[in-house]
């Protein structure tokens, strides 16, 4: 008897799953996994309370609420000036993963090729594995993880369908510029490719701005754009996400969403429709200026133990060198650490095709409270001696 079909081959456990366990098991300080352990603002979690209370606890609309689909379309007005339509660009979903799946499954045909930043998030080898379509990797180096625009415009094929982005870029920090964003979108208008664009820390930029890609010249018309609730106000358990963009393209999402979960967080969406509706720009300086702080108290820590730090642009995670340390091998490296350290942290050559490139890198999270990164690098402190 099968067990298991040939889209899953080589998936396995994330590495999430397996660092969160081993945190669990011994009581590690958890760098690994990217989630706060700070709650969002209490007026949200009130508007959610308030919320089920008032009833909305039943099927939300596929295409999620209406006061949540303008709250989206106003935000990405106010902070980008991207116009979109609430009721025909806009669709909610059960987090921004949901929306990377919706994409690749919506937008893609099985042998069709996708050109993505490597090192990349784990879902999206996944989710273009599953679509059985073919991931062309660009490979970020260090140490500043800038694209090759060269060889992205290399990676074109006649199978050639998307280009999925992530900026700011996770594992790496990397925030992509403007001059970068528009040879970008030469590409893909000279190829005619639809652009996917994970946008998810769109707030949390530290040295330049974010720029979305749906905002250069001739690229609204050829770009999802991708974000959610959960790491802008630290409210990753919600799951609530979105994808915006030409309603061709959005529907195309939609469509495949709807046999996913088909909606999610009924009493849930109203609250993130407070949030986006109440917490402007205040809110988002505000938040940005914890995390530099937090970013910078984890990448002291790191430094003090003689590994290269490579200071991210934007995201919540650091990434480092490991050799300095005497090792070269990341995987080996975070399967000791907790034992070792009391501290876990994430291997980078998990996201890579090119598991060589990875090898000796390593993700750390600061996005904790303070007195919780000042005691990983006490305990990190070990690896000084």
């Amino acid at each position: 008897m099968q067990t298991s079909s040939r889209r899953l081959d080589g998936l396995g456990t994330t590495i999430f799953a397996e660092m969160s366990r081993m945190a669990a098991e011994t009581g590690a300080v958890n760098l690994g996994q990217g989630f706060p352990d700070t709650d969002g603002p209490d007026d949200v979690i009130n508007a959610a309370v308030s919320a089920m209370r008032d009833g909305a606890n039943q099927y939300a609309p596929g295409r999620g609420i209406a006061d949540l689909r303008h709250a989206i379309a106003a935000h990405q007005f106010d902070n980008w000036g991207l116009r979109v339509d609430p009721d025909t660009e806009v669709v909610v979903t059960t987090g921004a993963t949901e929306a990377i799946a919706g994409a690749m499954l919506g937008l893609l045909d099985p042998g069709d090729e996708v050109i993505v930043l490597e090192p990349y998030y784990d879902s999206y080898v996944a989710m273009i594995q599953m679509a059985g379509a073919v991931r062309r990797p660009v490979t970020l180096h260090p140490p500043d993880f800038r694209p090759d625009i060269e060889q992205m415009r290399a990676a074109v094929t006649p199978r050639t369908r998307m280009i999925l982005l992530n900026s700011p870029h996770n594992p790496t920090g990397m925030v992509l510029t403007a001059a970068e964003l528009d040879a970008i979108a030469q590409i893909a208008i000279d190829h005619d490719l639809v652009v996917v664009s994970d946008e998810v820390y769109e707030h949390l930029t530290f040295d330049t701005p974010h720029i979305p890609i749906a905002s250069r010249a001739g690229m609204g018309e050829r770009t999802v754009t991708i974000s959610g609730a959960g790491k802008t106000f630290s409210f990753t358990g919600w799951k609530i996400g979105w994808a915006t963009g030409p309603a061709g393209l959005v529907s195309s999402v939609a469509g495949a969403t709807q046999f996913l979960t088909f909606t999610s967080g009924a009493p849930l969406q109203p609250a993130i429709a407070h949030a986006l509706s109440r917490h402007g720009a205040d809110y988002f300086t505000a938040f940005r200026k914890r995390m530099r702080q937090q970013r910078d108290l984890l990448a002291d820590g790191l430094r003090a133990t003689g590994m290269t730090v490579y200071q991210p642009q934007g995201t919540y995670f650091i990434t480092s060198d490991i050799r300095p340390l005497g090792f070269d091998d990341g995987l080996e490296f975070c399967r000791q650490l907790p034992e070792r350290c009391g501290v876990v942290a994430v291997p980078t050559q998990v996201f890579y095709d090119d598991v060589r490139a990875g090898r000796p890198l390593v993700r750390w999270a600061f996005c904790k409270q303070p007195d919780v990164l000042t005691e990983a690098a006490r305990r990190l402190s070990v690896l000084a001696r």
